[in-house]
Parts: structure tokens; C-alpha cells; sequence
């Protein structure tokens, strides 16, 4: 069966639930199709002690402050869940949940978004699909080779599963850090990283990174030098448990290995680490998957894009993959100007 409607938001998380809000309020039909069963997006999936980068004043999306999270500065993944179903409910956004969305296709002046329960034909698609489902690993010689554990940041839960054993985490972002933080005082932590890990003073927070953020495209649309943004600043913020276990020199980074061996790990001078486990913590990529059938893929599985919009499909935004879709776009504080944005071009184009 095929429906009709103005527009299609792909993906219920943060990002779709921001565009909604501001379609809502600009009276634009539309619907928002979600693969998850539930509501939360890729928050319902992050590891136990995950704490967000900002206060709950700071993580907010539009039109709805996050609540505070009693005893906590910087909420968890579970508190976050609760925001995002709490925002859903209150602006009685329409998502439809356990909807997979296989492709997105020109059909005349519509677009049909195929799913696996039906399909849809839209004026306009806003992609808000995120990066949680294509979790990246580099290809470092060796991995087949290593007869232990491998999982990517998406797979971890907790410490209690690797208490006393022999554990190497690879990446020196936050995610890196924090799952280190988490297994530094029940492993044999091993915490490998490209560079030195490079802290954010401890006073700055997530709404300090999209001022940078912002001041930077800000900067670069105005054909003024490269601030630098975020990167300038650092790349770890240290949230109370990153904090802790750093000043308790628990937190010890060694250079990036050369390779895998069957059972551990080695570096180019000779020396090597065994290990029961490896936890990859290298970041992910655009679940564009979807987008296959309109030809638009560019390099690093982006798009080209003018703001949100496709530069080749006017009827098409992609939001929330990071600052290629707007300054802090992956951020829940960030994720909504370019939505507001998005929605007011959507508008446009269906009064057109």
C-alpha cells in the first residue's frame, strides 16, 4: 500500500524529532518513520555510564527544556530516553515506530520513501537517520587474526563483563575515553590512542563546543579565517568519571599499534600486549543506505549539501550527521537550528 503526505522524516531519534517539532509548528503535513520499537533513538542502545557532555539546561532540543536529573550534573542515556519520549508525547509528533525505511526514490514530482510495511510518497524527505547503525572500524592488519573478543563501541554495556581481564581500547574521543574511564579500576586496561589524548579545560562543556562550533561556519560562510572550531579546543571533555580516573592516573595512553596478533596486539618497535578483549571505539559513519537510488553519494559516505538541503535533490535535507548538516548538528543542542532551518526551506518549497 502507498500513502501520501507533504513530507517524510526518515529516523524518530533527536534529530527527527526536532524537525518534526518545527514542521508541526509550521502546519506541514508530514509523518516520521522510525525503525526503532520504541521511543529514545540510538540512546536506548549506549553503554551503562554514559554521561552527556552538558547539563540538562544545555542538551535541550527545541521548544522544551530537558528536565535536571537529580544528583547528576551531566544526565545519563537513560534520562535522555525519557526527555526524548516525554518530548515526542508532548508535541504529539506522528512517529510511527518499527518502520524500516529500505530506499528513497524519484517518483515524478514526489519522492516514494519505500519501507518494509509500505510506502510512501512525499513532496519532500528529511533524512534524520544519524550514524548509530554504521559503526566504523579501521582496517588494521591483523584483525582477522586475533582469536579474542572484538566490539565496537555500539556492543559495549558495562565493566562487569571484563572485570579481570586483559582489555585494549582503541580511540582517544570521548567515547574512548569514557569506556576507558569505565574499565580502568576492574581491567587490565590498555587504552590506545592515535595522538595524545588532548582534554577540554574542565570547565567547558557541550554548549562551549557549539559556540565553537557555530562561530567557526559562522567564520567560514563569511570567507574570514578557519577558527578552528571544536578541534581548536580539544577532543576529550572530561565528565566526572573521565575526570576521576585521569587524576587518578589511571587513564595512560600508548601510541597506536601496527598490528593484531592471535592473541593480542603489537607495535612497530617490537613490543607487544596481550589481550582477552579489544573495544574499538573509532567512531561511525552516515547511515545513508537509503539514499542509494538517488545517486548522490559523495566521498566519506556524505552528500553534497547547501546547509541541509542536497545539492542535487532540492526535495531532499539530511540532518544530524554532523557539521556538514549544520554547526553541532549531531548534538542534541545543536541538532535545532538546522531543523528550523530545514523546515522553513521545506515550506518554501511545498508553497512553490
Amino acid at each position: 500500500m502507498t500513502q501520501r503526505t507533504d513530507v517524510v522524516v526518515i529516523g524518530g531519534g533527536q534529530s527527527g524529532l526536532a524537525a518534526g517539532y518545527h514542521l508541526r509548528r509550521l502546519g506541514v503535513e508530514h509523518v516520521i518513520l522510525d525503525a526503532q520499537t520504541a521511543p529514545g533513538g540510538a540512546w536506548q542502545h549506549t553503554w551503562d555510564s554514559l554521561r552527556l557532555f552538558s547539563p540538562a539546561a544545555y542538551s535541550s532540543l527545541p521548544g522544551r527544556l530537558m528536565p535536571l536529573q537529580p544528583g547528576e550534573t551531566y544526565p545519563d542515556g537513560r534520562h535522555v530516553v525519557e526527555y526524548l519520549a516525554d518530548y515526542e508525547k508532548r508535541y504529539e509528533l506522528p512517529v510511527q515506530c518499527g518502520v524500516r525505511v529500505d530506499a528513497v526514490r524519484r517518483d515524478g514530482t514526489r519522492l516514494r520513501v519505500e519501507g518494509d510495511s509500505g510506502d510512501w510518497r512525499a513532496r519532500a524527505v528529511v533524512s534524520a537517520t544519524g550514524t548509530w547503525t554504521r559503526p566504523f572500524i579501521p582496517a588494521v592488519p591483523g584483525r582477522r587474526e586475533f582469536s579474542g573478543r572484538q566490539l565496537h563501541t555500539v556492543q559495549y554495556r558495562s565493566p562487569a563483563e571484563f572485570a579481570g581481564q586483559r582489555v585494549i581500547v582503541v580511540g582517544g574521543g570521548n567515547s574512548g575515553a569514557q569506556i576507558a574511564a569505565d574499565l580502568a579500576s576492574v581491567a587490565e586496561l590498555t587504552w590506545v590512542t592515535r595522538r595524545p589524548p588532548r582534554y577540554l579545560a574542565d570547565d567547558i562543556d557541550g554548549r562551549a563546543l557549539f559556540d565553537a562550533a557555530t562561530a567557526r561556519r559562522r567564520a567560514l560562510d563569511a570567507g574570514r579565517t578557519d577558527t578552528g572550531g571544536v578541534a581548536s579546543l580539544g577532543d576529550i571533555v572530561a565528565v566526572p568519571p573521565v575526570r576521576a580516573a585521569r587524576d587518578a592516573g589511571l587513564l595512560r595512553a600508548t601510541p597506536m599499534f601496527s598490528h593484531l596478533a592471535e592473541d593480542g596486539v603489537a607495535w612497530a618497535d617490537g613490543t607487544t600486549a596481550q589481550a582477552d578483549a579489544i573495544i574499538w571505539c573509532t567512531g561511525f559513519r552516515p547511515a545513508l543506505a537509503h539514499f542509494a537510488p538517488l545517486g548522490l553519494r559523495g566521498t566519506r559516505g556524505h552528500i553534497a549539501t547547501v546547509g541541509t538541503c542536497a545539492a542535487d535533490e532540492p526535495r531532499l535535507h539530511a540532518l544530524g550527521y554532523g557539521d556538514w548538516t549544520g554547526p553541532a548538528s549531531a548534538t542534541l543542542i545543536g541538532v535545532g537550528r538546522p531543523a528550523r532551518d530545514a523546515a522553513r526551506e521545506i515550506a518554501e518549497l511545498l508553497r512553490a
